[in-house]
């Protein structure tokens, strides 16, 4: 059974690295600005928790999903394809074909790095309008942006607008944890769940919930 938040809640299935960080924060201020609640794999530190459970849990209280296949290609002559994210893929593509209601109101965003990539690994998705992000924060925030007002029933925003309150919210962000004694590294490695946590708070300093 979905949760209570289901209609608001985001799976967001991506890479974890380094690289991809500004992406992955850029989607999750997004998502925000726009009232939703991303969920996500490493919000939470339970070592006592089997990791497919929690995917499954995720998925199954979260009626919208964004996946990202950028790093299902090996990079190296002696490394494997990433293949976590398009099976998590399979399992959300499971639960709206299959699952019933609410389940069949899901609704997919899937992106990628470089454009038609993906087919070389995943040709099952051959026809899907997987959109391509070049690993640029802005695209990719307007990538969102577009599927968001597309699902309709949200607050008419710019592209701009929201990649402007991102790089606002980067700057004041720094500033409140620097107040508190966290150095510029402890910024970039905050964990997801403390950086969702003080989006919420500048988009509390600075929207009304009625705004949303």
């Amino acid at each position: 059974m979905a949760s209570s938040d289901f209609n608001r809640s985001v799976f967001v299935n991506c890479p974890f690295d380094n690289e991809f960080k500004s992406i992955l924060k850029s989607i999750l201020f997004c998502l925000i600005r726009f009232g939703l609640k991303p969920r996500i794999a490493s919000e939470s530190f339970d070592s006592g928790e089997i990791r497919l459970k929690k995917i499954i849990e995720l998925i199954i209280n979260s009626k919208y999903s964004i996946h990202d296949l950028s790093r299902c290609q090996s990079s190296g002559p002696d490394e494997f394809y990433r293949m976590n994210m398009p099976f998590e893929l399979g399992l959300d593509y499971g639960c709206k074909e299959f699952g019933g209601s609410p389940f069949d109101q899901k609704r997919i965003l899937v992106l990628e790095e470089e454009k038609h990539r993906y087919q070389k690994a995943l040709s099952d998705m051959a026809g899907h309008d997987i959109k391509a992000h070049e690993g640029d924060y802005n695209i990719a925030v307007s990538t969102v942006r577009n599927w968001i007002w597309g699902l309709g029933g949200f607050e008419q925003i710019g592209a701009d607008k929201v990649i402007a309150d991102y790089e606002d919210f980067l700057k004041w962000n720094a500033r409140e944890l620097q107040k508190r004694g966290f150095s510029l590294e402890d910024i970039a490695d905050l964990e997801t769940n403390e950086l969702l946590h003080m989006m919420d708070r500048w988009m509390s300093q600075n929207y009304k919930l009625s705004e949303i």
